[in-house]
């Protein structure tokens, strides 16, 4: 068998796994990234809002979305500087939409101090296309990114950087080494292994099928469909009708998104999917119950039955170390959840309180 060495192991090529590599090796650690492509992944299915002023929970989860949603605008900058790709980065606002008085009553009632209320005409003057609405919540310093630009620029930085080792195979198991240095061994598919002082699991949905995990989170597949159709009706990323609608700039909207307790099945979106996404769209605005459909597709979120990450070293074995689980929010937590697992690796503060995030709060629960 043969076995290859490195500082830290990552395990997972979504945006929070490569998010990682890249923070890790640029703190100049030696970092090899388990890049197994598997059917049905979330990061490149997702829609990517950057909306924590949409899903209002506790401070400690607030605090968690809106110090990610910042680190966006530096983010992207370094990575068009260093891989030459732009990612599209929309800063303009996210609309919550009220179709109905007891909408505009529940809304006007729960929103944080950075939301303003507009009333219909003033929600006519900013989207004529929503005049149908009572009104609606503007989150001026929520947005969106384009997952698919953002993994190529991901992969490019990655990929060229002198610290990074890729090795498209996938993880089946992790072990303590033995001997007095401590670390983990992980064994691969094909037959290898690796050692290393760290492994960062960052295997999404997959994460519980990995054997020798320090204990077992109850991480579900949940599967949301999605679906682009031709239209420039929206400027603004706009949720309701029980969904959102996301414009992309290039005559592209998406609609989004189913959530199905389905487990793992085949890869795709489904007729009866597609007929809900058409539902979101027609009630956000009529036009888009006509518009024509690009493409209809699928992913896998990493649900945890608080629908918050798994962030930092694990209390049971340290070497190991969680970024997993972020539920609908992957996207956004991507490069602050890369802050974070650098400081859970380098044993340093961390940038924000992650006690909330724990491995060990589901057995706490129970």
């Amino acid at each position: 068998m043969t076995r290859t060495t490195a500082d830290v192991i990552v395990i997972g090529s979504g945006v929070i796994g490569l998010a990682a590599t890249v923070a890790l090796a640029d703190t100049g650690l030696d970092v090899v990234l388990l890049a197994d492509v598997r059917q049905g992944e979330a990061s490149p299915a997702a829609a990517g809002m950057l909306a924590p002023g949409v899903e209002l929970r506790d401070a400690a989860t607030r605090a968690l979305h809106v110090a990610a949603r910042d680190r966006w605008p530096a983010y992207v900058a370094m990575l068009g500087e260093r891989s030459g790709v732009e990612v599209p980065l929309d800063r303009g606002g996210v609309l919550q939409l009220a179709l109905t008085e007891a909408e505009a009553a529940r809304l006007a009632a729960a929103a944080p101090a950075t939301a303003r209320w507009l009333d219909q005409s003033s929600l006519a003057a900013l989207e004529p296309a929503l005049v149908h609405g009572v009104g609606a919540l503007h989150h001026p310093l929520d947005g969106a990114v384009n997952p698919l630009v953002l993994l190529r620029a991901l992969r490019q930085v990655a990929g060229r950087h002198v610290h990074v080792k890729v090795v498209t195979d996938a993880a089946t198991a992790i072990a303590p080494r033995d001997g007095a240095a401590g670390g983990v061994q992980v064994a691969l598919r094909g037959g290898e292994s690796i050692d290393a002082m760290r492994v960062v699991v960052a295997g999404g949905a997959w994460t519980p099928q990995l054997a020798g995990l320090p204990r077992a989170l109850p991480i579900e597949p949940v599967r949301g469909q999605m679906m682009s159709v031709a239209s420039r009706v929206l400027r603004h990323v706009t949720y309701g009708g029980g969904g959102y609608v996301v414009p992309r700039g290039d005559g592209r909207t998406l609609i989004g998104s189913t959530m199905e307790r389905v487990g793992f099945p085949e890869p795709g979106a489904t007729e009866e999917g597609v007929a809900t996404l058409r539902q979101i769209g027609a009630a956000v605005t009529p036009t888009l119950r006509t518009a024509p459909m690009l493409h209809a597709w699928a992913g896998l979120r990493p649900m945890t039955p608080d629908l918050q990450p798994v962030i930092g070293a694990d209390p049971a074995e340290p070497a190991v170390v969680w970024a997993t689980g972020h539920s609908r929010n992957g996207v956004l937590l991507a490069p602050l959840t890369a802050d974070l697992v650098v400081a859970a690796v380098a044993g340093t503060p961390p940038a924000v309180d992650v006690a909330p995030f724990a491995p060990d709060r589901f057995a706490a629960a129970a």
